[in-house]
């Protein structure tokens, strides 16, 4: 059994990034009122505007006779869909704030708790793998630009991602140590989780779910102790969705699996409607594509956002595009280590693990991309609640690329570079009027493809001819 003593670097980087993601919220509250488009959120500091109503909503309670648990009620429904973070804002305002609006206070919160999944993180890949694993996970992790942006702002990400990681180190301790107490990490991540999200929680736990089978595998079947904690996990998920999501948001229903078919159907009447809200040549896109293709267009081009290419070329704020630039070059560097992930794992010893965090990453982020399609702002924020267990698997990809070597790693980078490529010119032609003959986004896709397969071709023949005697 591994030490859970941490190492002093990683206290000093766990300190630094409090620091970068607290000094990140002060300066999108000093700069956005000077330099963004003077929207109502921008001028009062915020970066998010779910994050100005809702923490306008909560100073609003904080400041009023009103119990706080108030927050849970219809009548705040429209600035927080399930009261969590609604409460928990007001409360430290209420206690903590004094008679002064300091939204500082929450990002201040917002930045030490979602660096704490540091921790967990080092804990969870460090018992997965070892040490290098776990060193590459949370220089990552601390520099990742989504998990930055959410981790200084108002945002209820900001305590999934810790929540999530927490909640998958106590299953690895359980595993490791045959030690059920350890089991409370679990419950209390996924139990403080459903105030804030149901929905992440219903995620969370068909992740754990997922993993446990994978770290009990062979074993699993003949333990009637797991059998009974899943099963708990499972009747606390759909339960804590039920309760939260239906009936403290505008919703009743006779048990939790109406709630869950009430949400899938909710969630794709906003699909087949999404079309008239995406942007203008996605719109102009449709009336080529057939009405049943509508969501399947519109949830590969989720998994790409935000997408390098248009951030690089559309005009804008330069505050914006900086950040837009920031957001996408952070998602375009993990992307291709996810996709390729799952591919290694086919040649490794430990592959069911490896395939299990596949399997859950990727579930994320098509079910964000489900939920919220093109929109650039939830749909990246959705995934990144889940960011500490992508991080964990991309650079275990790294640590074992660097150890052995594989050709396909530079083919799936190079190829995923290639259809960049190809998008630029696009982008060119729609924004800087350039002149380009393909103007088709499905024959550009195409033209990014065949150009990364007549790439895998050639280097695969170049490798071969350079090992034939």
């Amino acid at each position: 059994m591994k030490s859970s003593i941490f190492p002093s670097w990683l206290i000093r980087l766990t300190i630094l990034s409090i620091l970068l993601r607290f000094g990140l919220g002060i300066f999108w509250q000093q700069a956005l009122p000077r330099w963004g488009y003077g929207g109502d959120s921008e001028v009062a500091g915020y970066i998010m505007a779910d994050a100005y109503e809702r923490d306008t909503a909560a100073w609003e309670l904080a400041q009023s006779d009103e119990p706080l648990g108030d927050a849970f009620t219809e009548r705040y429904a429209a600035v927080d869909q399930y009261g969590g973070l609604l409460f928990l804002s007001a409360a430290v305002y209420r206690y903590l704030g004094g008679n002064l609006h300091q939204p500082l206070l929450m990002i201040a919160l917002a930045a030490l708790v979602s660096s704490l999944s540091l921790l967990f993180v080092w804990a969870f890949a460090r018992r997965l793998w070892d040490e290098r694993v776990a060193k590459w996970a949370v220089w990552m992790l601390a520099f990742y630009p989504e998990a930055m942006l959410l981790g200084s702002s108002q945002m209820r990400e900001a305590f999934t991602i810790t929540l999530a990681t927490a909640a998958m180190h106590g299953l690895t301790r359980v595993r490791q140590e045959h030690n059920w107490r350890n089991s409370l990490w679990v419950l209390g991540a996924l139990l403080l989780s459903i105030p804030l999200s149901p929905a992440f929680t219903m995620m969370l736990t068909l992740i754990l779910l997922l993993l446990a089978v994978a770290l009990w595998r062979g074993q699993w079947l003949r333990d009637r102790r797991l059998w009974i904690a899943l099963g708990a996990l499972l009747i606390l998920g759909i339960a804590g969705a039920w309760f939260f999501g239906a009936r403290l948001a505008d919703a009743s229903f006779e048990n939790p699996l109406a709630y869950l078919q009430h949400w899938i159907e909710r969630t794709s009447l906003w699909q087949k409607t999404a079309s008239t809200q995406v942007s203008g040549w996605m719109t102009k896109l449709f009336k080529n594509v057939p009405y049943e293709f509508y969501t399947w267009v519109i949830l590969v081009y989720g998994v790409v956002q935000p997408f390098l290419p248009a951030a690089l070329i559309a005009g804008g704020n330069p505050l914006w595009r900086g950040i837009a630039i920031w957001r996408a070059l952070g998602w375009t560097l993990l992307l291709p280590l996810l996709i390729y992930a799952p591919l290694r794992a086919l040649r490794q010893p430990r592959r069911w693990l490896i395939l299990s965090l596949s399997l859950a990453s990727w579930v994320v982020i098509l079910s964000a991309s489900f939920r919220s399609g093109g929109d650039q702002w939830d749909n990246p924020r959705y995934r990144a609640a889940f960011a500490g267990m992508q991080i964990v698997l991309a650079a275990w990809l790294l640590v074992e690329q660097r150890q052995t070597p594989d050709p396909w790693f530079r083919r799936v980078l190079v190829g995923v570079g290639l259809v960049l490529a190809w998008f630029l010119p696009w982008y060119l032609h729609r924004y800087l009027l350039l002149e380009w003959v393909v103007l088709d986004v499905f024959k550009t896709f195409g033209l990014g493809i065949s150009s990364a397969v007549l790439y895998w071709i050639w280097d695969w023949a170049r490798l071969h001819r350079s090992v034939v005697p």
